[in-house]
């Protein structure tokens, strides 16, 4: 029996190479097609859209917060893989009882390298996983942005406004783009209009994802904060840490130059 441990430092028991794989995150879901295991992934959730002809077909388990617990055991999984931000706790120790469940915790580049070396090792595609994560540290080390010295803020959610603050892997990312982000507080606070206000940023960040904020939203931030820049920004490439990763510097690159 194969012993592995994933990223909460958790032993991972799995006899065989697995071949009924649920991803229960977007980004890991992704990265599990990238490796090429078209016939090992048998079940994704609602928002694992990527890559678009999988999410066709393959068996939908509900949300990554709101899992279908008895279509997952239905279907007779030998490895799950999850996210302690992305999913619930109490499913995800539901899920446990099902079949072994692989749980990462990605902060920065390193977490999310090692994330994709070990989901790699644990499903038979570990030199696939290699020859990405070479590719990966290639294109970040090749990345050159200008200093920027720019205070941003991050916005994630409406109603009420919520913000990318410190200890986030999207924290991490805005730094690595140049960025400041003027929240300070720790993982996703909520913000006022007058926290706002008083933080100043030169620029407001609009995320296309959790809440798919638009174009009409920027006369909003501008109207509270009229000499801010209001950008819209593509916010799989802050928040997805898999195979995503290679398209990240060269989006960087695109945003710090229209800015």
């Amino acid at each position: 029996m194969a012993l592995y441990h994933d990223q909460l430092n958790r032993v991972i028991n799995l006899p065989v190479v697995p071949k009924r794989i649920i991803s229960v995150v977007p980004s890991q879901t992704e990265l599990l097609f990238y490796l090429g295991l078209d016939a090992e992934v048998i079940g994704i959730t609602k928002f694992c859209i990527y890559p678009q002809e999988k999410f066709k077909t393959v068996t939908k388990v509900g949300g990554t917060k709101q899992l279908d617990i008895p279509l997952i055991r239905s279907l007779h999984p030998d490895l799950i893989i999850a996210n302690k931000e992305e999913n619930h706790r109490g499913q995800i120790e539901e899920l446990m009882n099902i079949c072994p469940v692989w749980i990462s915790e990605i902060y920065d580049l390193d977490t999310a390298l090692s994330m994709i070396q070990n989901v790699g090792e644990i499903v038979g595609r570990g030199q696939e996983a290699i020859t990405l994560n070479a590719e990966i540290n290639h294109r970040f080390n090749q990345l050159n942005l200008p200093v920027l010295n720019i205070k941003a803020a991050y916005f994630i959610w409406r109603k009420p406004y919520m913000v990318a603050g410190v200890n986030t892997y999207i924290d991490y990312l805005l730094k690595r783009c140049g960025f400041t982000n003027v929240f300070e507080a720790d993982r996703y606070p909520e913000v006022t209009t007058d926290q706002l206000v008083i933080a100043s940023p030169d620029v407001v960040l609009l995320s296309s994802e959790p809440y798919p904020f638009k174009q009409k939203h920027i006369d909003e931030f501008k109207r509270l904060l009229p000499k801010a820049k209001v950008i819209l920004v593509d916010g799989e490439m802050f928040s997805w840490y898999g195979s995503r990763l290679l398209e990240v510097p060269a989006y960087f690159e695109k945003l710090a130059a229209s800015i």
